[in-house]
């Protein structure tokens, strides 16, 4: 087959969730299956670590898709021009966009539909572009490609896709995501917090994540304990809005929240399997791939009781209402003090993490690939 993927999430050293779907399912495809040939789209240039192997031939199409009218003009002239005159098989978008324009068969990845529930996150030309076109990426797909049984259910019910359409693909951790020394677990508390302990929240600083009520809620948990316990933010600050820096500036503890940035892999692996417990309460989310990624350190999770979580979590995790700041701050307060509940939560982590791998991810997504070139 000759299939052409959407690459322009392959980023080096800036990839985020949707990009380390995409990077770890293809490396894994392309080199399990070099029977077939690949043309991957990038938007500009490309790093060489993405050309995972022999059968992979990469392509650079302008305009850079950074904007909503140039991802309008990327997928629907670029992208769509290319399609029409290579005619492959099937044309893969890890990120759900599709080309309207074009008659070949398109499977997208659709991760979750946050824009719908929750448009004011989001600047006001892009949730536009989201509302227009994203129904009718659904509606064009030949097939879709969802992270979890959650985003399946909301996309079936907002844009009435027929279920038999949509596969499950779940999320995947990072093999080197491993449970740390006391040795090591040191050295990190040393480099970033002073060797105290620290809560961790991991992602990019987007409202829906909630780092509004996080901020509220650490500030009651320290007010509640003497204990110098330290909140640990990494990601970077793509929509640092008003109100969170409002609230981080209100705060009677913001000297204990530290934040480090975008780190690469090695070192989250280290701050991840370090923390005294992973705090990841957003209000929306499709899969939630830092639950895996403490799990596999063995450190305990605090997550929502809304949207995906709970399904990805299944048991093991502390679970608290997003919404409530009392309620995410009593968890911390139970954590930092009840070690026998840590313990049960870490040994649960260790059963539900035995359920995803990225090469179950890339299984799947290929399962998805021959369902869709069937048809």
């Amino acid at each position: 087959m000759e299939i052409v993927v959407n690459t322009r999430l392959l980023l080096k050293n800036r990839l985020e969730g949707i990009g380390w779907f995409t990077y770890e399912t293809l490396k894994r495809i392309t080199v399990k299956h070099p029977e077939h040939h690949f043309v991957f789209l990038f938007d500009r240039d490309f790093d060489d670590e993405f050309i995972f192997s022999d059968n992979v031939t990469p392509l650079i199409l302008s305009p850079q898709a950074r904007h909503p009218v140039l991802f309008y003009w990327w997928f629907e002239f670029s992208v769509a021009r290319f399609l029409k005159t290579y005619k492959p098989d099937l044309f893969l978008s890890p990120d759900g966009y599709l080309s309207l324009n074009a008659d070949v068969k398109q499977l997208a990845v659709i991760h979750d539909l946050n824009f719908e529930h929750y448009p004011n996150d989001l600047p006001f030309l892009v949730r536009k572009y989201y509302h227009y076109f994203f129904p009718k990426f659904a509606r064009k797909a030949s097939r879709i490609a969802t992270v979890s049984h959650f985003s399946k259910s909301d996309i079936i019910k907002q844009y009435n896709i027929h279920p038999d359409s949509i596969d499950v693909v779940f999320n995947g951790c990072n093999p080197l995501y491993q449970p740390l020394s006391g040795e090591v677990k040191s050295l990190v508390k040393q480099k970033y917090t002073g060797g105290c302990d620290y809560f961790l929240f991991v992602g990019a600083l987007h409202p829906r994540k909630n780092i509004s009520r996080l901020f509220q809620a650490f500030d009651k948990f320290r007010q509640a304990q003497d204990k110098d316990i330290k909140l640990l933010i990494v990601g970077e600050k793509y929509y640092w809005t008003s109100e969170i820096k409002r609230t981080y500036l209100n705060m009677q503890h913001k000297k204990d929240v530290i934040f480090t940035g975008h780190l690469s892999t090695e070192e989250l692996t280290g701050v991840t399997g370090s923390a005294l417990a992973l705090t990841y309460v957003p209000y929306f989310e499709g899969f939630g791939i830092p639950l895996l990624e403490a799990m596999s350190c063995d450190i305990p999770v605090i997550t929502g009781n809304v949207t995906s979580m709970p399904e990805i979590a299944d048991g093991a995790a502390l679970l608290v209402d997003p919404f409530s700041v009392d309620d995410i701050a009593n968890a911390m307060l139970r954590l930092a003090q009840n070690n026998q509940l840590r313990q049960e939560l870490i040994e649960k982590g260790r059963q539900r993490r035995l359920d995803f791998s990225w090469d179950k991810t890339a299984d799947a997504l290929w399962k998805s690939i021959e369902r869709t070139t069937r048809k």
